[in-house]
């Protein structure tokens, strides 16, 4: 997804210090939610991992309000799901399960979560800086931004990125043997990957080349789609409910996750950056016109 910042006042801990302070974060954040299962032991491990999540992210949001930053939460988004799938894999539901297609689903969730979380700690700049979104939320909202930041920015996502995770629970707990429809699940998953992470090393080329103030990338796949990061990242939970579909096909709970996150960035994230690039990005209109939003197709004549 697009990385943007901005400047947050007051005195804050230099790039090193901030990871630290993430890093700590986050242990925290893993110690809390391990403790919180030994509590909840009789539940399904769905629901136990539900639980384990909310803690986790309780203890991200307090950490967020304690340095003024709610940007401490976004490589939550990437971190959970392989933990979710790791832990998962050790139940005694998952044990009878196909061993060679729970270690696809590993390798492809940790795939994606490492080189999504890698692309966040390159181009962050520390607690000096937070999301340009929740600078906007917090001066519009001014003292309810807390609970906004823990309803919109912490809680939600989490729900959302818990529900997509879940949809491989079918997968992991599923004896079959692998099959045709495993492999267009990995092959789907692998293209979300494949495309975001193209998208993100574009993009990422491209600002390390100081173009202009307001220049539009219309170079490589960014020619295609005015979102392909997006896109990428979209058809990767789409890769994992094809899991699911194959797996379990009367399991249509399934969908929920996937569907949620298609919405989300649908109808507010895209929003909120569309409208942004149109008033900070001169010609990002006749740009708009000719480029698709999300998905990829050439772009049409001028």
């Amino acid at each position: 997804m697009e990385q943007a910042s901005q400047q947050v006042r007051g005195v804050r801990p230099g790039r090193v210090g901030s990871f630290g302070v993430v890093l700590l974060a986050y242990m925290g954040a893993l110690l809390a939610a391990w403790g919180s299962l030994t509590l909840v032991g009789d539940l399904h491990p769905l629901a136990q991992g539900l639980v384990a999540d909310v803690v986790a992210t309780l203890v991200i949001f307090a950490v967020s309000f304690a340095v003024n930053n709610s940007s401490v939460y976004d490589p939550y988004w990437s971190v959970v799901p392989p933990v979710l799938v790791g832990w998962w894999m050790m139940t005694p539901e998952a044990l009878a399960g196909n061993a060679h297609r729970q270690w696809l689903v590993l390798a492809l969730v940790g795939l994606w979560g490492a080189r999504l979380t890698w692309n966040w700690t390159r181009g962050w700049a520390g607690l000096s800086h937070e999301d340009w979104r929740y600078v906007d939320l917090a001066s519009k909202h001014g003292r309810r931004y807390w609970l906004v930041s823990f309803s919109g920015i912490h809680m939600f996502p989490t729900v959302l990125v818990f529900g997509g995770s879940a949809a491989l629970w079918p997968a992991l707990t599923a004896t079959a043997p692998l099959g045709w429809g495993d492999a267009l699940a990995a092959a789907v998953t692998l293209l979300g990957i494949g495309c975001e992470g193209l998208a993100d090393q574009q993009l990422r080329a491209f600002r390390l080349q100081r173009p202009p103030r307001g220049a539009i990338l219309k170079a490589g796949i960014w020619a295609w789609s005015r979102h392909p990061n997006y896109f990428g990242e979209m058809t990767f939970w789409w890769g994992l409910f094809v899991f699911a579909a194959f797996t379990a096909p009367g399991s249509w709970w399934t969908i929920v996750g996937a569907l949620s996150i298609n919405l989300l960035f649908v109808f507010v994230s895209l929003p909120m950056i569309e409208e942004r690039h149109a008033a900070r990005r001169e010609g990002w209109r006749a740009h708009a016109e000719k480029t698709s939003r999300v998905l990829l197709r050439p772009p049409r004549a001028s």
